[in-house]
């Protein structure tokens, strides 16, 4: 028996939010929950002015931002030791295992296309509470600077 006769298109519209282990909010989208995906999700993401996730990473999956609207920095590395500005317009890749964080240091919400090769993405988040204090010395200084990188 051929698969194929029983996949189908989904089309799904951003209505639905969930709270994610990193301490954001997101638009629910592609993912095994929704429809059945077997090796990607994506969601829509919005941070707002101040915010951030927590300390984290994503076991043996990979993250492709795309930035709608807005500018974060994104904190990275094992002491999360390295920043990368990313705005509007830039695609931001995140390997899988490594340590990190958004945040955003600006007063205008940012917003992205979060897509991961986890279909259960929640599933590989592991928080790193042991970052958080690194973080917060992290986004401090970033502050007293401005958020250039």
């Amino acid at each position: 028996m051929n698969n194929r006769s029983e996949a189908a298109c989904h089309v799904l519209k951003a209505e639905t939010t969930y709270d994610g282990k990193q301490g954001l909010t997101y638009v629910r989208g592609i993912a095994a929950e929704t429809v059945g995906a077997k090796g990607i999700c994506m969601h829509l993401l919005t941070i707002p002015p101040g915010g951030r996730a927590k300390a984290h990473l994503h076991e043996k999956h990979e993250t492709a931002i795309y930035v709608l609207d807005g500018e974060a920095v994104t904190l990275y590395g094992d002491r999360l030791q390295h920043d990368v500005l990313s705005k509007s317009g830039d695609l931001v890749y995140i390997p899988a295992g490594l340590p990190h964080l958004p945040v955003n240091l600006s007063g205008r919400p940012v917003s992205a296309v979060i897509t991961r090769t986890d279909p259960s993405e929640q599933e590989s988040v592991v928080l790193l509470p042991e970052l958080e204090a690194v973080a917060e010395e992290k986004i401090a200084a970033l502050k007293a600077r401005g958020s250039s990188c």
